[in-house]
């Protein structure tokens, strides 16, 4: 049974070929991150396994892959990607999502995202190089309350981090979990009392759309919104309304509805933003978990022949 990594950028590619081992299945790498859905049934003839990190995987291609059993998507958000109940059902594909691998990584470029949000660190530094001088008024976190919608181990981490420079934790998670220096309040409370909402939750059918205009317009004014979760978690519309109006203070992204960011978005053009391109997870230690967790994937398939 054969694999193939179907969208190597350079960097993960070489991840990939460190951690290989000798007795590993056959795991062939395809370094080019750029491809589209319709180069998958050429690149998968003859492999059973698709590693992929960012390309779409449409039902009606994936009929085509006549000999493709199993997706390994690098992280959780597969259905940005592709339809893992379809795939399964009408492909006979299981997808496989992994996670954990970025806890701390994810987390950190979270706390960073707030930072340059609550100091416009970003905006003064491209000011500077343009020959001006502001002197922006920032926000102080410490003492001031973020509200964590999502505790899994992204989330807990991020309370970890605010916990440690004083500021107020509080939470809302579908199922209510007790973590050291957080309070669980319910969603409506900690939209009102939030100074900065972080977004944490998995996409799924029950989260897309989770941030909707009701509940921005239930937000503290001025708060600040950081999201490194998935971009359809919130209604882009409404957000980018809001922070057009000056009712949310700013949005610092990683995550978007579209990816890469279209030109036509009208979050280039909004001076309260900071935007990042999906980067949260990309450290050294990230995606060593996450390529070696990928070749488990590969090898436990292998070893159960399924």
């Amino acid at each position: 049974m054969r694999a193939i990594f179907v969208d190597a950028n350079d960097s993960l590619a070489a991840v990939t070929e460190r951690l290989l081992r000798a007795d590993d299945p056959p795991v062939a790498i395809h370094r080019n991150p750029d491809i589209t859905p319709a180069d998958l049934p050429g690149l998968l003839e003859g492999h059973a396994i698709a590693i992929d990190d960012h390309t779409q995987f449409p039902v009606e291609v994936v009929k085509r892959c006549t000999g493709l059993k199993h997706i390994v998507f690098l992280g959780t958000g597969a259905r940005s990607y592709m339809d893992p109940d379809a795939l399964r059902d009408e492909c006979g594909v299981e997808v496989h999502i992994i996670k954990g691998y970025g806890d701390t990584a994810v987390a950190e470029h979270a706390f960073a995202l707030m930072w340059d949000a609550a100091r416009q660190i970003s905006a003064m530094d491209a000011a500077v190089r343009a020959g001006e001088w502001p002197r922006t008024v920032g926000m102080q976190l410490t003492g001031k309350t973020v509200g964590l919608i999502g505790t899994g181990g992204i989330g807990a981490e991020m309370a970890r981090l605010c916990n440690g420079i004083g500021m107020r934790v509080i939470a809302w998670n579908r199922s209510p979990r007790a973590i050291p220096g957080v309070e669980f309040v319910p969603l409506e409370r900690l939209l009102a009392e939030s100074d900065v909402v972080s977004l944490h939750l998995l996409l799924s059918d029950g989260t897309r759309g989770f941030l909707s205009a009701e509940r921005i317009a239930q937000m503290k004014p001025g708060a600040i919104l950081v999201n490194t979760a998935r971009g359809a978690i919130v209604d882009e519309d409404a957000m980018t309304a809001a922070l057009r109006s000056g009712r949310l203070g700013h949005a610092a992204l990683d995550v978007y509805g579209v990816e890469p960011l279209p030109a036509d978005s009208p979050l280039w053009g909004l001076r309260n933003t900071t935007l990042a391109p999906h980067a949260a997870f990309r450290t050294p230690e990230a995606s060593d978990n996450l390529m070696e967790a990928a070749l488990e994937h590969c090898r436990r398939i292998v070893k159960e022949g399924t």
